[in-house]
């Protein structure tokens, strides 16, 4: 069993890294990273990656870019959200961008365990206590959206990303090491797929991604 474990808090990984082996074993391999950029190249090395448990909020991920960036680029490795935000409608949202499971960071070890169960058979998991709430909570980003954003290619939306940054396209290629042309293809797929007229509302819509002030 492999899982990577990303967050930026050095305490709360290594709880969580030992609370992981406690219930995988010994012999599961549990690598970590506090960055977005850091769970890359440990995808790379180890694509047959079992999960990933995600912070919220982090380094190079804020909010939903993270788990959307990791659902785009590997979408068979399952993510679980780990957070202190315990808010219904965080929660949905998560689920809706193709969580796997959403475990607060309060959660006891059995509940953790619980949810570890569920993703490795294949189900989706969120606390019990709260499953309730999520049902009835308001949706953040509407469903549609949701599915032209998995139509994006690993490169489109990284593209998107640096659109919403406010790159230019020579800027990006600059970036990804391409030629501008190569962008512009991208970019004309990019507004097609979330049919939208221009760079402008496609970086408006990918701030949605992210969350809200309140949220941490």
């Amino acid at each position: 069993m492999i899982a990577i474990i990303a967050d930026d808090h050095p305490l709360f990984r290594v709880a969580l890294s030992q609370a992981c082996a406690a219930i995988l074993g010994k012999d599961a391999l549990l690598l970590q990273a506090q960055t977005m950029a850091q769970i890359w190249p440990l995808l790379r090395q180890h694509p047959d990656t079992h999960f990933i448990f995600l912070d919220l909020k982090m380094p190079g991920s804020d909010g939903f870019t993270g788990l959307t960036a990791l659902r785009t680029e590997y979408p068979d490795v399952p993510v679980v959200m780990v957070s202190a935000e315990e808010d219904p409608v965080i929660i949905k949202q998560a689920l809706a961008l193709g969580a796997a499971a959403y475990i607060p960071k309060s959660a006891p070890l059995e509940l953790l365990s619980e949810a570890i169960n569920a993703v490795t058979n294949g189900d989706t998991w969120i606390p019990p206590a709260l499953a309730d709430d999520v049902k009835n909570a308001r949706v953040l980003i509407d469903n549609d959206f949701a599915q032209r954003l998995e139509q994006l290619t690993p490169q489109q939306f990284r593209v998107l990303k640096m659109i919403a940054d406010g790159l230019l396209n020579k800027q990006i290629a600059y970036e990804m090491s391409v030629q501008e042309t190569t962008i512009k293809q991208h970019v004309s797929a990019i507004l097609r797929k979330l049919n939208v007229n221009n760079r402008t509302l496609a970086g408006i819509l990918f701030e949605k991604l992210k969350l809200p002030e309140h949220v941490d």
